[in-house]
């Protein structure tokens, strides 16, 4: 039963993705916006995300909290119709439409044979955060959490690897042996820091636990790297600022704990830029 599901699921995205390639990428995004707004409180829970912006957000009132799941979703659908562009991005002309604060921070990296860890969230279309460090010239892995639709699954690894970073580690124990071996290649690893994990650690965000990476701290611990912080945000339709924070340096002596802490503190910032374009949906306190 749950792989005739996940073939339906499969279709709808395949006819969607085909109206997307007719139809180009403004109508595209906008389209796949709206279509969200609808679509999105049916497969998703509205209560979860009321709790998440509650524990986030003490004194949000109810206007508030239609206002970022309206928006939410619609980004969330623009990100899925984008997709189907995700190569325009990179190599024609919509790569004009982003806007890239801290460039100079890749620029050195590359001029020193540095390698370091990008951090970010699920913030606008997230997927630009690896594919523009891989397109500055940067050795680069992405680390990300296959869907649990494996019919889906496999379009999005080949969007992924093609044209956003080639060299793509599956989130868990498996990739472990991966990762270490690309960054013993003095490669950068990029990856999201905000989906709930069964194999982190307990860190304060928004004041609450919740279940978070340790990837990050650990190569800190291992290898010494720094690690950058990434925000994007959507500024209008396909337009997109990437802003690129200063390095972050931990002491030797730093715990995973406090490494981990730390950067829950980082990305809790990052959500307080523009809470209208992360992703609420996941529960995240789980």
């Amino acid at each position: 039963m749950k792989y005739i599901k996940y073939f339906l699921q499969y279709c709808f995205v395949v006819i969607f993705f085909s109206i997307f390639k007719i139809l180009g990428p403004a109508l595209s995004s906008n389209l796949g916006g709206k279509l969200f707004e609808v679509i999105g409180p049916i497969f998703r829970s509205k209560n979860i995300i009321k709790k998440n912006l509650k524990i986030a957000m003490t004194n949000i009132g109810s206007e508030e909290i239609t206002k970022i799941s309206k928006l939410m979703w619609n980004n969330y659908g623009r990100v899925f119709a984008e997709y189907m562009f995700i190569k325009d991005f990179r190599f024609n002309k919509l790569g004009s439409n982003i806007q890239v604060e801290g460039q100079d921070i890749l620029e050195n990296l590359k001029k020193t044979n540095q390698s370091a860890i990008f951090i970010s969230g699920h913030f606008a279309n997230f997927e630009l955060m690896a594919m523009h460090i891989e397109k500055s010239g940067l050795d680069l892995c992405a680390i990300y959490r296959p869907l649990n639709n494996i019919f889906i699954n496999k379009i999005m690894e080949r969007i992924r690897k093609k044209y956003i970073c080639k060299n793509q580690i599956r989130k868990g124990i498996g990739g472990v042996k991966n990762l270490i071996n690309f960054t013993k290649k003095n490669y950068s690893t990029a990856l999201m820091i905000d989906q709930r994990v069964s194999e982190g650690t307990l860190s304060n965000f928004f004041k609450k636990k919740a279940y978070t990476t340790t990837i990050p701290a650990q190569l800190v611990k291992k290898f010494n790297m720094p690690i950058i912080p990434v925000h994007i945000e959507r500024l209008n339709g396909l337009k997109f600022k990437i802003k690129i924070f200063k390095p972050l340096y931990f002491e030797e002596n730093s715990s995973i704990q406090y490494i981990t802490d730390e950067l829950n503190l980082v990305l809790q910032e990052m959500v307080k830029l523009n809470p209208y374009q992360w992703i609420w949906s996941h529960n995240r306190w789980k």
